[in-house]
Parts: C-alpha cells; structure tokens; sequence
C-alpha cells in the first residue's frame, strides 16, 4: 500500500496539518465542513497511483486548529492559494466536497475575473500567478447555491427578529454586550441547524459567514473543466443544486451516482474512483 505522509506547513501562525500520498501530477482535496482529512484518505488512497494527492485539515477542522478571528469564503481561498503555491508548488487539479466546492468555487471564479480584468504582462509574476493556480476541477455534493427554503426556515429567522427587537434602541455598545448575551442562549442556539449548535466562539460565526455567501455570481466567470459528480439521493447538498450548478458553468458536466448521497466517494467508492479518474487522466498524462 502506498505510504501515507503527514506533515504541517505554517500559514499566518496556524499549524495546518496536511497528509500527502501518491505519485504523479498533483491534486489538492479540499474535505466538507465539520469533516477532516481523514474523511478524504479513501479517495485519495484510490487515485495516489495516477496524482500526488494533497489532503489538508482545514483551519478550524480536523488537527489544524481554528484561526483567531472569524473567517469567510475569502479567507479559505486565501488559504488554499497560498497552501497550493508553498506546499504544492504548482498548478493543480482540485477535488472538493461539501464545503470544499465553496472554496474552489470562489477560487475559480475570482481567478478568472482576474483574468478578465487586467492584460497579462509578462515578467509580472504578482499578476499571473493566479492564472496558474488552477487545472481540472471535481466538485462532489458541492455547497454554495441558494438553498430553497422551507416554512420552518422563515418561522426561525421571524423568531430570532423578534428576540432581537427589544435591543434595537440601545446605545451601540449595550446592543452589541445584549446581543452577545442572546447568542449564548438556549433559545438562541435552538434557532439554528444542528451545525450551528454544535459549534461556539470563531468557528460558529466562522459558519454563519460562510453560509450566508451565495455562490451563484462566481459561476459564469469560471472557464475550466469541471465535473460534478454528485450522489443522486444527497439530501445536504440536493440534485436541483447541482442541476443549477452546471447550468451556470461554461465548461461543467454533471454525472449523478446511484445509490449514493452526501458522500459518495464513500457510499460508491468503485464508482466514483472510476468516473474521477477517466476526467483525470483524459488529455492530462
């Protein structure tokens, strides 16, 4: 069996713990929220004969400890470059699940904005860099579009106004010790997903700006090749999501996997190993 390497690399004063398996062009895999890298060995296991594969612990996930401060989509993107240009050491093809398919969204399409807007100049490394960063893209039970929302949904958010109103005339620093005092409530927590509730300090608020950013706007500036390869009875991340997805993609194609749901790579291992490889390898050896 090929040995699997662990290894830390430095970003901003964070420990981020990585594991590295495999031979060949690399493939960076990005893990979903609440998850690690260990949820991404078996798939990485499976495709280390034909790449290099790269399976970080995100900030805040897995081994690699939360950031000081709440982030963002941007700030994960910002990660994952930097993780790409210093650990990895060139362009790369990406495989994202969950949470992972929000960062590599929001990394492809600012890529190519980027792209968009200024001429290439050679010599300029600062510029181009990005241009470089990324290859072929895999996007699995990928998270960013707009979910459609149910009743329950909007009895919450009227709930969390109501609960809100009474500190709406307070002097701006009581408002924000009040409001502080409100999200440590019960009744509070109660109101959001059970993602929400398990989480406290940065990383609940780290989740709240990271749902809330829709990706939608990224997709028409993304020009590579991107698979979606989704479980066809995923219920996180639903199949009209990632009907939409392709959609908005210049270059996506969309393979839907039986029998399979959030997490295909592990409900139809076989399967999915296959179709990602044949992308791959297909006008990439």
């Amino acid at each position: 069996m090929t040995e699997i390497k662990k290894e830390q690399f430095e970003y901003q004063g964070i420990p981020v713990s990585y594991h590295k398996v495999g031979s060949g062009p690399p493939l960076l895999i990005l893990h979903g929220w609440g998850s690690s890298s260990r949820v991404m060995l078996p798939v990485a296991r499976t495709l280390s004969d034909i790449r290099t594969c790269y399976v970080p612990d995100l900030p805040g996930f897995g081994e690699t400890p939360p950031p000081g401060i709440a982030w963002g989509i941007t700030e994960y993107t910002e990660f994952t470059r930097v993780f790409t240009r210093e650990v990895i050491g060139e362009s790369t093809d990406v495989l994202a699940h969950s949470f992972g398919g929000r960062i590599v969204l929001k990394w492809a399409g600012t890529e190519a904005s980027a792209d968009d807007l200024d001429p290439v100049i050679p010599g300029n490394e600062s510029q181009n860099e990005h241009q470089e960063e990324l290859k072929k893209i895999i996007i699995t039970g990928g998270a960013g579009m707009k979910p459609k929302r149910s009743f329950s949904y909007y009895r919450r958010r009227c709930t969390a106004s109501i609960l809100k109103a009474p500190f709406v005339l307070l002097p701006n620093a009581l408002k924000i010790k009040a409001n502080e005092w409100l999200r440590n409530t019960s009744l509070w927590k109660s109101l959001g997903s059970s993602d929400y509730q398990k989480l406290d300090g940065v990383m609940r608020e780290t989740f709240v700006r990271s749902v809330s950013e829709h990706l939608e706007y990224c997709l028409p500036r993304i020009s590579h090749e991107v698979l979606l390869l989704w479980g066809k009875e995923d219920e996180a991340t639903p199949w009209y999501q990632a009907e939409r997805m392709e959609k908005g993609l210049k270059n996506g194609a969309l393979v839907g996997i039986d029998r399979a749901g959030h997490y295909a790579f592990l409900d139809q291992p076989d399967r999915f190993q296959r179709i990602a490889r044949a992308f791959l390898i297909h006008d990439n050896a």
